[in-house]
């Protein structure tokens, strides 16, 4: 256990993940102080009275006087206040850095800029299939520091390029980079490579990594190592293929399971299933309770979801689409038999929207475009585009056009905050005007 003892403690940001960096410097018998930027952050009401704070700025003298600072992952390390205090040599780490430097049991690590929730479940659900006390959390549910808490024999931790920036000690089991696209390039100036660069931190030290054989992005900085185990739709150890007619996951030659006793649907999901075996195979957890805990995944909210079918007419929230790579890969294989409605829009982060092109095409698609770059959106097929101001203006011009066999998609390319408080919000919100128009 690192002993803090005469440290001068600041941490930055509240909410559920301050409130643990706080609980957890105080079950060390210190009292760290907090700053946010908000005046009533979420989780004030929690915080012990004792506790010194500052609201509403960041309090540069607090971090030149701090020997430590725990950074919120949404505050860049460019920032003025903290490049400052770099520069007059104040550790500056996140939570993930404090967790790592505490943690026993092993750690398995994941991230990329899509499909990381969903195959962090995977594996927690299938170490909890075989009767494993597993901590999940990380950018997802818990905050890590809250798993320390508890007894566990394997840690599932789903990882930001933000939190991967602060963290220096992770040793995982087993890591991987699920993929690269553009995202957060409002955060990268230096564009795409600085982004990968941050997430391909999550190798540092792990025992085994875990590689997309079909994006070279997701590689150790020094390439395909005796470390590296590789997954991806066409080949790999882990792949698919056609077997006696139907389509199967394999793992080295071996036929696992077939596509179709999987609930959830899409190729994107397959190969999502494919990296959380590969994960699980690498720590250990019996492949019997991986399989099984599979058969019974039923995928995560507003990912690809289907929340309501009437008269032929399917609609899908995938709101957590909020980059370009993920809503291509809602699209890859997509199976539409009418017209599919694709809705997107909000706030692109800079991204180019190019790639997105070649999936656009063809007399059957219809774009419903919305929110601040929804005007760039619609540039890519203005023959094929709708423009609205919102998303609710958009689904009720869908709800008078759609017909069976039709499907209707909210796959975005884009974060929600210039319209929304998230992107569960506005799922919620395509979910309640699905039911109404439809």
């Amino acid at each position: 256990m690192t002993d803090y003892r005469g440290e001068q403690v600041v941490i930055i940001g509240l909410g559920l993940t301050g409130l643990s960096c706080v609980g957890f410097f105080r079950r060390r018998g210190m009292t760290a102080r907090v700053m946010d930027t908000r005046f009533t952050p979420p989780g004030l009401e929690k915080l012990p009275a004792e506790v010194l704070r500052h609201l509403g700025s960041l309090n540069e003298a607090w971090f030149l006087d701090a020997t430590l600072i725990v950074t919120s992952p949404g505050v860049p390390l460019s920032h003025p206040a903290l490049a400052a205090a770099a520069t007059a040599g104040v550790a500056i780490v996140g939570d993930i850095e404090l967790f790592a430097r505490e943690a026993s049991a092993p750690v398995v690590a994941i991230t990329g800029s899509n499909g990381k929730s969903t195959v962090t479940r995977m594996v927690g659900e299938m170490a909890a299939a075989a009767g494993w006390q597993v901590g999940v959390g990380g950018n997802i549910g818990l905050p890590a520091l809250t798993l320390l808490e508890s007894p566990c024999q394997l840690y599932v931790l789903e990882l930001s390029s933000f939190q991967l920036e602060t963290t220096h000690s992770l040793k995982a089991a087993a890591a991987t980079v699920l993929n690269i696209s553009e995202d957060h390039m409002n955060r990268y100036p230096l564009g795409l490579q600085q982004y990968r660069a941050a997430k391909l931190e999550i190798y540092h030290d792990a025992t085994v990594c875990v590689v997309n054989a079909e994006d070279a992005l997701t590689l150790p900085v020094r390439g395909h190592d005796a470390r590296c185990v590789s997954f991806c739709a066409e080949r790999g150890d882990y792949c698919l293929r056609r077997h006696a007619g139907q389509t199967w996951l394999m793992a080295n030659g071996e036929p696992l399971l077939e596509g179709a006793e999987l609930r959830i649907g899409g190729r994107h999901n397959y190969t999502n299933a494919l990296a959380a075996l590969a994960l699980a195979d690498a720590v250990g957890i019996p492949r019997a309770a991986s399989l099984a805990a599979l058969r019974q995944f039923r995928g995560l909210a507003h990912r690809f979801e289907l929340v309501h079918e009437r008269r032929g007419v399917r609609w899908i929230n995938d709101s957590k689409a909020t980059n370009v790579g993920s809503t291509e890969a809602a699209l890859n294989g997509l199976d539409v038999a009418g017209t599919l409605h694709l809705l997107l829009g909000g706030d692109g982060k800079s991204a180019d929207f190019m790639p997105l092109s070649p999936w656009l095409q063809g007399d059957r698609v219809q774009l419903y475009c919305f929110g601040q770059d929804g005007a760039q959106l619609a540039s890519l097929r203005p023959d094929a585009a709708t423009l609205t101001e919102t998303l609710e203006q958009a689904m009720r011009i869908i709800g008078s056009r759609v017909r069976a066999g039709d499907l209707v998609l909210l796959s975005p390319a884009c974060a929600s905050l210039d319209q929304f408080s998230n992107f569960e919000v506005r799922g919620d919100v395509f979910t309640r005007l699905a039911r109404e128009v439809g």
